[in-house]
């Protein structure tokens, strides 16, 4: 089944052991085995979250003699972040909107209060009067 990049790089982020793997990139390059340390699982299976994380263009893995380093690939999560700016506008737009609405709404209901607040005081001086 072939998947588009978002969905990959989406379901890579999911995995919370990827994501703790990422963060530890953030610092700086390591090898597999450096990846591996903080994680009670086998070597095979902190390869297999790599090559997730790989496939996703989250990181890349070089050879340099017996070491693999890995590192944060530098716009790995550029279309995801394209992908979000695109609903953060839609719904800054959308707060916008029910800002403005809740704003008319409360004016409104501070002139109703306003008025009825004058009628109950002039029916009370009316009433004082006689």
């Amino acid at each position: 089944m072939l998947e588009d990049s978002l969905s990959q790089t989406f379901s890579a982020l999911a995995d919370p052991t990827r994501r703790a793997m990422l963060a530890q990139l953030k610092v700086g390059e390591s090898s597999v085995s450096e990846l591996a340390k903080p994680y009670n699982m086998s070597l095979p299976a902190v390869t297999k979250h790599i090559k997730v994380l790989e496939k996703a263009g989250l990181i890349t893995k070089t050879k340099e003699a017996q070491w693999r380093p890995c590192k944060l690939k530098e716009d790995g999560l550029k279309e995801v972040a394209d992908w979000i700016e695109e609903y953060r506008v839609y719904w800054e737009a959308t707060f916008d909107r029910l800002e403005v609405y809740l704003k008319t709404v409360t004016a409104e209901n501070d002139v109703k209060e306003n008025h009825e607040k004058q009628g109950k005081q002039v029916r009370k001086a009316s009433k004082e009067s006689k």
